[in-house]
């Protein structure tokens, strides 16, 4: 069950917090509970999404991007992720979560995520994620636009611009 207390909790923690520009960096707490550990007494994979879920729609609200999302009637979706875990997070466990846009291209914003504890990386994920309407796809110069107008095009790093193309070489459908 997806927690939605947790979300109002990081909803009202931030809610008067400053304003984000687009590619600033949100950061936020949040604990290791008995609910989100799996066998093995740590933080299940699963469980990981949904915490990078709870930091990353704050990053959305201060950067005004739920606004826009409003105002216009887009929704928001997850084209992508890629995952990368490498230090286990055990109950009880204080983790800090660092959200920020990266980069964009035509159709897709570049968010990435990284969970921290004790001063060391435990994981880190890259997604690709797009604003719909019900046409498709919103060119992300018109989410831009209405987030942050004149808001310079960051240059897309050369390890997300790897990642875009690896993913546009796997085959689908899948096996």
């Amino acid at each position: 069950m997806y927690p939605v207390i947790r979300l109002i909790k990081e909803f009202v923690k931030f809610r008067n917090a400053p304003d984000l520009g687009l590619t600033d960096t949100h950061v936020s707490t949040h604990r290791c509970w008995p609910w989100d550990i799996d066998l093995w007494m740590e933080l299940n994979n699963g469980r990981t999404l949904t915490l990078y879920d709870l930091s990353r729609l704050p990053l959305a609200k201060r950067a005004g991007l739920i606004r826009a999302l409003n105002d216009n009637k887009w929704g928001l979706t997850m084209a992508g992720a890629s995952v990368r875990y490498r230090r286990r997070v055990r109950m009880f466990q204080k983790v800090e979560i660092r959200s920020r846009a990266v980069c964009w291209d035509d159709k897709f914003l570049y968010l990435e995520q990284s969970m921290w504890s004790k001063g060391e990386a435990t994981s880190h994920i890259l997604y690709r994620a797009a604003v719909t309407d019900k046409n498709g796809i919103v060119p992300t110069a018109k989410i831009v636009e209405a987030v942050a107008p004149g808001a310079e095009t960051p240059d897309v790093p050369d390890w997300i611009a790897a990642w875009i193309d690896a993913e546009a070489r796997r085959p689908w459908p899948p096996f």
